[in-house]
């Protein structure tokens, strides 16, 4: 953190952002690995730079998410509205960010520039807040940060389809999904130490630490990527058309229609914490809930890369059996959480199959698109892709929450399966085309 007096002005970031990555573009010798030996080393170290910087960034961006309710609340005596609000807004234009970001990753290099200036963003506005006096500073970093982690989004998928060869997408896309559900096991667990330690509001801001090492973790990955040849430069716009023709557009409407049922995971645990409450106490209730959820962190941090590693085997069909089993276990899990009174086991069964679900689904989804576009489109295909997660997220949330108040949990869960089931059919259709 900086001491008064010495806050870095935007010419000297930006000028450290373009030597950290003109240096990362010099020619070396590339190390993407070919097909002998497959696998052993398709965890190259590209892949494994940037495996490490969804690490750490996550651990990063986990520590102030986990302590902000209690900033804005407790600290600054704001109501539970205004946390709301800071986060409504954060997401949506973090949601708008993610469209942006990929139209700017379509280009070779503005995807690396991009890739670097995003995880650098994140990490210094998010441990920012923990200088934060006002709530609207709080929501302007916020927000902030959410934009610049929605921008790099994009452009960190397409640079891993740059690192790796098409034959081992699978596998890649789950090491670093892997990666990201580890890093959100260990982030709060980080948040509470760090409180105990030094307090909330320095917790807040040693953030930084992590965030910036992702950055570093970044530019390695770089440094071991083919250097980018010189080629014409196209108009900077999110091609939604090219992206949409063919069999990505196809497997786009069963993505879209999963998105659209696949809640936060908030409500997984508000659902628990109400079935369990009865019988063990309000306490205890919340204890196994949170437990339940970090079962689910480590289900989907342990099948992503034995699921990758089937996609890969299955070849051009492997993405899209990987996202077909994955719905199958959500369908499973929100079956069982639609029950009027499941018991511990169920519920703790619907837990590790969402795990399972989501770790399968988004290496899937990764994988997909990274096999089904050409390279020149990567960035606005996960660009697009990116976009449907995060508004079908929203949309999935809204609506359960609505169901859940206006007629019963079951009802919201009997909603989410229903989506989850024209996922499967839509599959099912392009299977046949």
């Amino acid at each position: 953190m900086n001491t008064a007096g010495s806050t870095p002005t935007y010419s000297s970031i930006a000028r450290w952002q373009t030597t950290a990555v003109d240096d990362a573009e010099r020619p070396r010798e590339p190390s993407i690995p070919v097909a002998a030996d497959t696998e052993t080393r398709w965890l190259s170290p590209g892949v494994a730079g940037i495996g490490t910087a969804s690490l750490l960034a996550d651990i990063g961006h986990e520590v102030p998410t986990a302590l902000l309710p209690s900033l804005v609340t407790s600290t600054l005596r704001a109501p539970a509205a205004a946390l709301g609000a800071i986060e409504g807004l954060a997401d949506g234009l973090a949601g708008v960010a993610r469209l942006a970001g990929g139209a700017l990753a379509d280009d070779p290099t503005l995807r690396r520039r991009v890739a670097v200036g995003g995880y650098t963003a994140t990490a210094v506005l998010s441990a920012g807040i923990g200088a934060a006096t006002t709530v609207w500073q709080v929501g302007l970093l916020r927000t902030g940060a959410w934009v610049a982690r929605g921008l790099r989004v994009p452009a960190r998928n397409a640079l891993l389809a740059d690192v790796v060869p098409a034959h081992a997408y699978g596998r890649a896309y789950g090491f670093e999904r892997a990666m990201d559900n580890v890093g959100a096991i260990f982030g709060p667990l980080l948040a509470l130490g760090l409180v105990a330690l030094v307090g909330l509001r320095w917790a807040i801001g040693l953030s930084v630490i992590p965030g910036l090492l992702a950055a570093a973790a970044i530019v390695y990955a770089i440094r071991h990527t083919r250097r980018v040849t010189h080629q014409a430069r196209t108009p900077i716009r999110l091609r939604v058309r090219p992206v949409l023709t063919g069999r990505l557009g196809r497997l786009f409407v069963a993505v879209a229609a999963f998105e659209v049922g696949n809640v936060a995971a908030t409500l997984l645990i508000l659902r628990a914490t109400d079935l369990l409450s009865p019988h063990h106490g309000a306490t205890t209730a919340t204890i196994l809930a949170l437990g339940l959820y970090t079962g689910y962190n480590l289900a989907a941090a342990t099948v992503s890369v034995p699921a990758g590693r089937l996609s890969d085997r299955f070849g051009t069909v492997g993405p899209v059996r990987i996202f077909a089993a994955g719905v199958a276990c959500f369908t499973l899990a929100y079956g069982f959480l639609a029950a009027t009174e499941p018991t511990l086991p169920l519920i703790a069964a619907a837990f590790a199959l969402a795990g399972v679900g989501i770790g399968a689904v988004e290496t899937a989804e990764h994988a997909a698109v990274a096999a089904f576009v050409p390279a020149g489109l990567r960035g606005s295909a996960f660009g697009l892709l990116a976009a449907v997660q995060a508004g079908g997220n929203l949309a999935a949330s809204a609506v359960a929450g609505i169901l859940w108040t206006a007629i019963s949990p079951s009802a919201a869960f009997g909603y989410l399966t229903a989506w989850t089931l024209l996922a499967l059919a839509a599959l099912a259709t392009t299977r046949h085309r």
